[in-house]
């Protein structure tokens, strides 16, 4: 059984920072791109930023140079460092892994069960 648990959620005034962390467990063999999307009330799901393994990050224009993605493989962690954060990066913020178990050799792509993030003063 694999599993994508996030954490670092909360609530921060205009102008603030958070960390978002999500963390792989499970009977994982490998990993491939790990990634963060957000759902903001009354909205789709969006994708804020992925991170490849062996490759370069990319980033939602609406987050580009405020949020940073990255990930410690030794781990299998991937972090969202928010800055300058905005009332309308509220949300809940998931993410998401392509994993390969150690029982199963097809790529599945697993999600996390989010974390509530609220921006306001």
């Amino acid at each position: 059984q694999v599993q994508l648990v996030e954490s670092g959620g909360g609530l921060v005034q205009p102008g603030g920072s958070l960390r978002l962390s999500c963390a792989a467990s499970g009977s994982i063999s490998s990993i491939s791109t790990m990634g963060w999307y957000r759902q903001a009330p009354g909205k789709q799901r969006e994708w804020v930023a992925s991170f490849p393994s062996g490759g370069s990050t990319n980033y939602a224009d609406s987050v580009k140079g405020r949020f940073t993605i990255s990930r410690d493989n030794a781990k299998n962690t991937v972090y969202l460092q928010m800055n300058s954060l905005k009332p309308e990066d509220t949300g809940v913020y998931y993410c998401n892994a392509v994993v390969r178990s150690t029982y199963n050799p097809t790529p599945l792509l697993m999600w996390g069960q989010g974390t509530q993030v609220s921006v306001s003063s």
